[in-house]
């Protein structure tokens, strides 16, 4: 399993090679990357602050929820944090499992919780400002 919260460019190629298994007949994968928009304003950037050691231990918390529920997986999960220019990863998830069910729901689990419980905060830059991002929702994600 790999966890990480990283300030450098997320190697997605790495991760996705970590999670390919020959006992693994599905890969699924997640890359969250800044968009050039939001709300019909054009992005410069994203930045990303982090509480750092509370962030990796709920990252490694819901890695170890989503093998408990969908296991026997093969994992790697990476956010980033500071500045994330337009078109680059602020996250990457993969998941190998046997079969692609268990994949598609771990990944799936794996983002929707990141970003309900993990305390990672999103900056949108704007060429006239810009604006802290609330999460998508505070409730748990559906099953």
């Amino acid at each position: 399993m790999i966890v990480e919260l990283t300030d450098a460019e997320i190697d997605a190629a790495r991760l996705i090679a970590a999670v390919t298994q020959p006992s693994n007949g599905g890969v699924c994968v997640f890359l969250g990357v800044t968009r050039d928009n939001a709300d019909g304003r054009p992005v410069v950037k994203l930045d990303y602050q982090a509480y750092a050691s509370m962030a990796r231990a709920q990252l490694r918390g819901i890695a170890r929820e989503a093998v408990e529920r969908w296991g026997p997986l093969d994992l790697a999960l990476a956010h980033r944090t500071g500045e994330v220019p337009i078109g680059k990863a602020s996250v990457v998830i993969a998941v190998g499992a046997p079969h692609r069910a268990e994949a598609f729901a771990a990944c799936r689990y794996l983002i929707d919780t990141l970003k309900t419980r993990v305390p990672i905060w999103k900056k949108e830059f704007f060429h006239d400002g810009a604006v802290w991002v609330e999460p998508v929702s505070s409730q748990p994600p559906a099953n």
